[in-house]
């Protein structure tokens, strides 16, 4: 089943059609169980990850419910924010020990759901399917629940910007699930932020080690890498040494951007097949990032799908 995805809005509303939940920075995931057996944990493309996360699955197949997909996003919390840069840990790592596992612990927050004890239920309204799902699992431990508010949405949007979440996600009160980017689904991001294609880096410059920026873009329109600018900033030494050795096995003579101010010297290009997180403040005239910094890496995108994110001008209406 194809996750649904939220549409980015520069548009602040707040309707009581529409419900609320916190925005998180993690990595989404659909959870599959039928006739009881194992969970599976699968990513937007399509990779399992019950054992990267396996609290998570023991935590699922502990449940009554013998059959159930539900929708979802696995975080890491730091100081009750998500942390995209601290779930980097996780990430990847398959049967990670019980250390880790203690040191950095994930939490599932479960916010839709698409069967249920063997009935299809994305044909239901949101708002059904929410108390559906509060029927269905019992939360608790790395389970949790997604909060959501219809009333005084504004305030909430408030408590967001306040406590440095990454956004709020809007959801049409009587809408279906659909897989794929909806509009019934919209993003009210409070820091801006997304996933670029990494196509090269710069030499390192003093006493740093590794590489000295990221060089960074994402396809247009026409499937031409656009380039959106430099990253030097969100790195600690791990990072750089790590980063450094995948970008050495991926270089290429050549570079890989078609469109943008492309810088020629001091350079090195790689095959643009690593997509990393970026958080920024703004998108500059010229169609490169203002004050970009490295969040980390996400191996649950397809660089080919990276594009750049627009918001649209339009109030969708609550109708």
């Amino acid at each position: 089943m194809q996750p649904e995805l939220a549409t980015l809005t520069k548009d602040r509303f707040f309707d009581q059609q529409w419900l609320y939940e916190r925005k998180f920075d993690g990595e989404r995931c659909l959870a599959y169980r039928s006739d009881g057996r194992p969970v599976r944990l699968m990513t937007r493309n399509q990779q399992v990850v019950s054992a990267t996360y396996p609290e998570v699955a023991a935590a699922l197949d502990a449940q009554a419910a013998p059959d159930f997909v539900v929708d979802g996003e696995v975080v890491a919390m730091h100081a009750g924010v998500t942390s995209f840069s601290r779930l980097q840990q996780r990430l990847g790592v398959r049967n990670p020990p019980p250390q880790l596992v203690r040191s950095v612990p994930v939490v599932y927050f479960v916010f839709d759901v698409l069967r249920a004890e063997g009935r299809d239920v994305r044909q239901l309204p949101l708002l059904e399917r929410k108390k559906v799902l509060r029927q269905l699992l019992s939360f608790g431990g790395p389970l949790k629940h997604t909060v959501y508010r219809t009333d005084d949405a504004a305030a909430y949007w408030e408590e967001a910007q306040r406590s440095g979440w990454e956004g709020l996600i809007a959801k049409r009160a009587d809408s279906h699930y659909v897989g794929g980017r909806s509009r019934d689904w919209l993003k009210f991001k409070a820091e801006n932020s997304q996933e670029f294609v990494i196509a090269g880096f710069t030499d390192p410059q003093g006493s740093r080690s590794g590489f000295g920026a990221l060089l960074i873009g994402y396809y247009d329109e026409h499937g031409r890498l656009v380039y959106a600018g430099k990253v030097g900033t969100g790195f600690d030494q791990a990072t750089l040494a790590s980063l450094h050795v995948a970008l050495a096995r991926l270089e290429r003579p050549t570079t890989p951007f078609e469109r943008g101010e492309i810088p020629r010297r001091g350079v090195h290009w790689v095959e643009p097949r690593l997509v990393g997180q970026v958080g920024f403040s703004e998108w500059t005239t010229a169609g490169e990032l203002r004050h970009p910094r490295y969040l980390g890496l996400r191996d649950d995108k397809d660089p080919a799908s990276v594009t750049r994110e627009r918001p649209s001008p339009a109030h969708p209406g609550s109708a």
